[in-house]
């Protein structure tokens, strides 16, 4: 088996050994037998970019399935649902059974299993603000461990099981929705045009379901085999925190986003642009995706080292011209930047 065969990259070397956690048994018994050390758990693969060379430790890839409606009344419900499942299709189970409150993360690639650890968001909406709690395999202290939402110390783009990629494994999720055929209110401007509302109303779920999916799509960022701008992780850089005086030191017209703490989150993709960085520029056989800058994808056989040699680039341009450093979203395994 090779990370190119496991991720929406296509890019990565052999694997010694492979184990698909097809059940929460085979999971918690591959955890128990493997040295901490010389093991890597993923999911689907999606926000990863592992290197060339051969990785001699054991890669256990979360694949459990299944879910559990806790209680369903005519204001929410709780389900609970196993680490490995799709999460797009998880939506849109959701969606199709009167949920709201997960529409806008639609089309997100990977398994439900990284929705917490990476707290996942678009178009105005984090995952975090659904969870109310996840169940873990702790591997230090070898026993089962529950997180309530606020024990998960999320924040943008993390959370404690992000902060500590040896320690947790994630099993299940459980999310808390609301019942309704009107979505959360839609904040996100480019969203609510495309709805044709205005920022703050809300519109029917099933719509912003399709509208976001067809953005994503626009964009590259729904998987496709025929779409080589697809064959990538993504968003490869998280949008940077600053400073107040660093975002008045911007131009007038780059995002900001006030975090409530002093400081200001703006947009990768807006720096990347105003350095310099072209949608179509390449490096060897890894390119910025022609539809979104924010995009690195694997074009033309791309090896791992062109991938961060473009990253490098990015980053370089961005640090030359605003003094800000770009860090990626992207979980590198066997390799650096």
């Amino acid at each position: 088996m090779r990370f190119a065969d496991l991720t929406t990259f296509r890019i990565g070397g052999d694997i010694r050994r492979f184990i698909d956690g097809t059940s929460e048994e085979v999971i918690l018994k591959t955890l128990a037998v493997t040295d901490s050390n010389l093991i890597e758990v993923i999911g689907g693969g999606s926000n990863l970019l592992a290197g060339d060379d051969a990785f001699e430790g054991t890669v256990l890839r979360i694949s459990n399935v299944g879910s559990e409606l806790d209680y369903d009344s005519c204001s929410g419900g709780m389900i609970t649902v196993a680490a490995g499942v799709d999460w797009d299709q998880f939506v849109a189970q959701t969606v199709r059974s009167g949920f709201s409150g997960l529409e806008t993360l639609s089309g997100i690639p990977g398994r439900v299993g990284a929705a917490p650890i990476q707290n996942i968001g678009a178009y105005g909406q984090e995952v975090r603000n659904v969870i109310a709690r996840v169940r873990t395999w702790d591997r230090q202290l070898r026993q089962q461990q529950t997180f309530t939402a606020n024990q998960c110390g999320f924040g943008y783009r993390s959370s404690l099981f992000k902060e500590n990629p040896s320690r947790y494994v994630i099993l299940d999720v459980t999310f808390q929705l609301k019942k309704g055929e009107l979505s959360i209110p839609i904040t996100y401007p480019e969203l609510a045009r495309e709805l044709g509302i205005s920022e703050g109303e809300r519109a029917s779920v099933p719509v912003v379901r399709q509208k976001v999916l067809e953005i994503r799509k626009r964009k590259g960022m729904l998987l496709s085999a025929e779409d080589s701008d697809t064959w990538s992780a993504g968003s490869f850089f998280i949008n940077p925190s600053v400073s107040a005086e660093m975002i008045n030191q911007l131009p007038a017209t780059a995002p900001r986003w006030p975090n409530g703490d002093g400081t200001f989150k703006t947009s990768a993709a807006w720096l990347l642009e105003n350095a310099g960085i072209a949608k179509g520029q390449r490096v060897g056989g890894a390119r910025i995706s022609t539809k979104h800058v924010l995009a690195l994808s694997n074009v033309d056989h791309a090896k791992t080292h062109e991938v961060l040699e473009l990253a490098k680039l990015c980053q370089a341009a961005v640090r030359e011209k605003f003094g800000i450093k770009l860090e990626p979203e992207v979980r590198l395994i066997n390799c650096s930047l």
